[in-house]
């Protein structure tokens, strides 16, 4: 799934795009955006992967904000001008919509956005296995974390708290987000709000998995959407 936003200053087509985005599973709408200013705040909050962005827009175009970001998500252009077809594909758009914009057009470039995101993670994967850590945002800075300190994660709202045995670090972003850029073989959601470590489960209690947190135990809820899953774990590893 692709986390994305909208940045457009006409109310109406940031929800005819809302519509288009709701109807596709491999989508996932972060938040709409009135302004360039807004869209960068977005982008420093949440892991984008992308953006659809107008190009004519009060203050700051589309195109000049593009070429502000050191690391842009993919991006498509949305304008009701054809003149700037050029610009946007010399700033390595994926696609450039002429509103209105039909299904059907949208569906066709989301195809692109899609077919290019997934090479990006394939080529990613063998670096994912590769390190054993992670890095993320919290305190104004870049924290380093072993997944072998991780025990669990908790969502909260906007935040997710990453527990370990000496401390915690809360950064802004979704669990969603955090989930996949964990390792599927080290981690297990448990919860739409916890992620646990797998080899960090001491037990498993009716619906509560157990984890030893400063010494003490704590349990977790298992959720029925994803119960499934962490019996598949337990009677592989069974004796």
């Amino acid at each position: 799934m692709m986390n994305v936003i909208i940045v457009d200053d006409e109310p109406l087509a940031l929800d005819v795009l809302e519509t288009y985005i709701e109807k596709l599973p491999k989508l996932n709408l972060i938040q709409r955006c009135n302004n360039a200013i807004e869209a960068n705040e977005a982008l420093e909050n949440h892991d984008i992967d992308l953006m659809f962005l107008d190009i004519q827009m009060p203050q700051l175009t589309g195109t000049d904000f593009l070429k502000t970001l050191s690391n842009p998500p993919l991006v498509i252009f949305t304008t009701a001008y054809a003149n700037y077809a050029l610009e946007g594909f010399e700033l390595n758009a994926v696609d450039y919509l002429l509103k209105p914009i039909s299904l059907e057009r949208f569906m066709k470039a989301v195809n692109k956005a899609v077919e290019q995101f997934e090479l990006q993670n394939a080529g990613d994967v063998g670096k994912k296995d590769q390190s054993d850590f992670i890095f993320v945002k919290a305190d104004k800075k870049l924290i380093k974390i072993k997944y072998d300190d991780i025990l669990y994660i908790e969502g909260l709202k906007d935040y997710v708290i990453i527990r370990m045995d000496g401390g915690r670090v809360i950064t802004l972003q979704t669990m969603k987000s955090l989930e996949e850029k964990l390792p599927a073989h080290l981690f297990k959601r448990i919860h739409r709000s916890y992620i646990v470590a797998i080899d960090k489960i001491k037990a498993v209690v009716g619906n509560m998995v157990e984890v030893i947190e400063k010494g003490q135990a704590k349990h977790l809820p298992v959720g029925k959407n994803y119960r499934d899953q962490l019996l598949e774990i337990i009677n592989e590893n069974r004796l």
